[in-house]
């Protein structure tokens, strides 16, 4: 019979390479932002007019902003067309705070232009909650009860990670969008070069989560592939 000993003790090695990429990631992604955040972009303007006029020359008329609590939370939700910008980001001028502006900007122009990645991740958003949320749950079930019941688990797990998967693509995408746009009149040239390391930290951290997923996922299936 499967335990917690067999979950806990076996295949550390699948996930180590992402637990050290992900600090990795969180170093640089803090190193940038601190660096960046202080430095101005010398246009005048902040993170939310950034996204106004990026909005404008896009005919994103539909699309509005927000202030919302926290760091880093900033995002898009294509749902009610929302774009919502942290308190540093809306207000700031610094070059962190209109680089990723401009990345939350992209993905809005990406649901305007139906980028197809981001088509498919829309479509895998109930599978890939209803696995986050339960995928844990069958699968400790599933080590003391039946192998099935581990397997529809796993199962679940795999629709998470596909979804992960599926959001590099278009977090690279938004980024190349926004630097696109940034680099057309908004954003100096000389200051280009900053919001680019924001943005290539910031993809950084989605790629170490992915890969983290990814060896967990391979870490189930070799637990499910033992037997007693």
């Amino acid at each position: 019979m499967y335990g917690y000993g067999a979950y806990y003790g076996s295949g550390w090695i699948y996930v180590l390479p992402g637990l050290i990429l992900a600090m990795y990631a969180q170093a640089k992604i803090s190193s940038a932002y601190s660096k960046y955040s202080k430095i101005d972009s010398g246009t005048g303007i902040s993170g939310a007019q950034a996204a106004k006029i990026i909005m404008d020359k896009n005919n994103l008329s539909d699309v509005s902003i927000k202030m919302i609590g926290g760091q880093l939370t900033d995002n898009y939700n294509p749902t009610n067309k929302v774009l919502s910008l942290s308190k540093e980001v809306y207000e700031g001028t610094s070059i962190a705070s209109i680089g990723i502006a401009a990345h939350e900007v992209g993905h809005a122009i990406q649901h305007m232009q139906n980028y197809k990645p981001v088509k498919l991740r829309t479509m895998l958003v109930p599978a890939a909650g209803i696995g986050s949320n339960m995928a844990m749950t069958f699968i400790l079930l599933g080590l003391f009860i039946s192998k099935t019941i581990l397997q529809v688990g796993i199962a679940m797990f795999a629709i998470a990670v596909l979804f992960q998967v599926v959001t590099l693509p278009v977090e690279f995408d938004a980024s190349r969008r926004a630097l696109q746009q940034l680099s057309s009149g908004i954003l100096p040239d000389d200051k280009i070069k900053g919001a680019r390391e924001v943005l290539k930290a910031a993809a950084l951290t989605y790629v170490a989560a992915t890969l983290t997923s990814i060896g967990q996922l391979l870490r189930l299936l070799s637990l499910s592939r033992r037997r007693d």
